[in-house]
């Protein structure tokens, strides 16, 4: 009898053992659900308010809204003016930029990459994210930086034909990067908000040449990168997470360097300690004139190839459409067919990429949420409505928690 009853003991806690870990399991694999979700991160273009710099451009006081609301129809059946359907919003104000955050979560959008600008030994642009987006998200949505170090050309001002005259130089010396790096640590990475990859806050840089060649060359911009790299570090950060926007403004050769020479686009962004790369928009692999659909295949169709050249990670890159003619004064090349239905044609592409790669983070670019004067955008206009953004939702469910 007393054997039975140590038994019957025993086989109760091992019951309850195995019911502990039966109750375990559902917390655990919604820890692991959520860290699979998909990062859906939109390129921001923050042109959208008032910005004293550029009021020789947008003398009306709102922005580069300006061109958008006077842009005309170049030809037949040409889409032009693109009309905003929630109106000419104030990203710099907390309300507006309020709405913009909501709207993206709910979609399934959850982060913003702003293009973040450095003109003249000042930032440029900032107030859209200083002034709104920090305001306003509450920690809510991710964010971060790609750092848009081109030159500020003509081809922001709609009256002149001619469209690569230099307003502001896109270079900078090591004692105004110095400036930079501090000013990204203290003012964005430590925000809760920030986007990290491994606890690494990410850093995107759109033209690698050009911050060689204002750096004095490589070894001088590596150099710099380590320097920035070891800054966040001090700031408590296990690293910095460089990411490269891949396009011809990624040298493919350096020359001048310790060692074997580097003959690579892969070669080249290893050597300045980047871990990752996207694209900024299709414009930048194919002529954007025409079809979507072939735009777009000839685009995505180069993703395997992205993926064989390089040993870092490289996150696709959607682009919803183009036609920069709202800039121009003549007639430019324009995507004429694009639709809600075909771009999620390209979600569902990129979320193949991604899960048949075994990619992670699950990081999906697009362009972008708000290039208006270009034709690209997720937020919703008086023809396609909500119809993009429903897209993204269809395909991508509830947003990255």
């Amino acid at each position: 009898m007393k054997r039975f009853s140590i038994k019957i003991i025993f086989l109760l806690i091992a019951i309850g053992l195995l019911s502990t870990v039966s109750c375990k399991k559902p917390s655990q694999n919604k820890t692991k659900d959520a860290e699979n979700q998909y990062t859906v991160a939109a390129f921001y273009w923050p042109a959208y308010h008032y910005e004293p710099r550029a009021e020789f451009l947008f003398p009306d006081k709102k922005g580069e809204w300006e061109i958008i609301y006077n842009a005309v129809s170049k030809e037949e059946g040409h889409q032009q003016p693109k009309v905003p359907l929630w109106g000419y919003l104030d990203e710099a104000n907390p309300l507006d930029m309020d709405k913009k955050i909501t709207e993206a979560i709910s979609y399934g959008v959850n982060t913003f990459i702003f293009d973040w600008y450095w003109f003249e030994g000042k930032p440029f642009l900032e107030d859209c994210i200083n002034e709104g987006f920090l305001k306003a998200n509450n920690n809510r949505m991710k964010f971060y930086l790609m750092w848009a170090n081109h030159d500020a050309t003509t081809y922001w001002d709609v009256d002149n034909p001619r469209k690569d005259s230099i307003f502001w130089d896109g270079e900078v010396d090591r004692d105004q990067f110095n400036i930079i790096v501090d000013r990204i640590i203290n003012q964005y990475f430590k925000d809760p908000s920030y986007y990290k990859i491994n606890e690494e806050p990410v850093f995107c840089i759109y033209e690698l040449n050009t911050l060689i060649n204002g750096l004095g060359g490589p070894e001088q911009t590596k150099e710099a990168l380590d320097y920035f790299t070891q800054k966040t570090i001090d700031a408590g950060f296990p690293g910095l997470h460089l990411q490269g926007i891949l396009w011809e403004a990624l040298p493919s050769t350096i020359d001048g360097v310790p060692g074997d020479s580097i003959k690579s686009q892969n070669e080249v962004l290893d050597y300045f300690g980047f871990k990752s790369l996207t694209n900024y928009c299709w414009a930048h692999l194919q002529n954007p004139d025409g079809d979507y659909e072939t735009w777009g295949d000839a685009s995505t169709a180069m993703w395997n190839t992205f993926k064989d050249d390089f040993s870092m990670t490289y996150y696709p890159n959607l682009t919803i459409s183009w036609d920069a003619n709202p800039r121009f004064p003549f007639k430019t090349g324009y995507i004429n067919n694009s639709t809600p239905e075909k771009f999620e044609k390209y979600l569902l592409k990129a979320k193949e990429y991604i899960d048949s790669n075994n990619i992670e983070p699950k990081i999906i670019t697009i362009n972008a949420w708000n290039e208006w004067s270009e034709g690209s955008y997720l937020e919703p206009d008086t023809i396609w409505k909500y119809g993009y953004l429903d897209a993204v939702k269809k395909v991508f469910g509830s947003p990255k928690k």
